[in-house]
């Protein structure tokens, strides 16, 4: 299937690919035999996983684009985050980014905390979850029927 003319404005270009493929880990056959089916190239599968990213399609629809099956761009996708790819290629841009412009990283500021507040008190919070029973109870109330021992005015019951 050819690449649609939508899809091909999404392909990664020759100058990017020299930067991302070194940082790609290198694949070893892990057939028994050494066979196997073919692995599709890291970049087809790289311009798919950029598509996904890039449009937000599902992955089933890439199927579509003609860039490559949508379940091996997942698979590889999966694969490559394991193994940090993106990670790494993030961090390889921060600095090729910092070369060129310079980041100014003197307004950062990096604190927090996720503790639970010291004098947060106790758990006084509606509970939504009663038992059965109790909202029988309840329904059976607000009919207007019945006394509390159980006397008439029940459900099915009339007064």
């Amino acid at each position: 299937m050819a690449i649609t003319k939508t899809a091909s404005q999404f392909l990664v270009s020759d100058e990017l690919w020299s930067k991302m493929e070194p940082l790609l880990p290198k694949h070893v056959n892990t057939h028994r035999f050494g066979g196997g089916r073919p692995r599709k190239p890291d970049r087809v599968c790289m311009n798919g996983i950029l598509f996904v990213l890039r449009t937000g399609c599902q992955w089933r629809a890439l199927d579509a684009t003609g860039i490559c099956p949508g379940s091996t761009a997942h698979d590889r996708f999966q694969e490559w985050v394991e193994a940090g790819v993106f990670l790494r290629f993030w961090q390889a841009g921060l600095m090729e980014y910092d070369e060129l412009q310079g980041l100014d990283w003197s307004w950062v500021s990096m604190d927090g905390a996720i503790t639970k507040a010291p004098l947060g008190g106790g758990k006084n919070r509606f509970q939504p979850h009663r038992s059965w029973e109790r909202r029988r109870q309840a329904f059976a109330a607000l009919r207007g029927g019945g006394h509390s021992c159980g006397i008439g005015g029940g459900w099915g019951e009339s007064s």
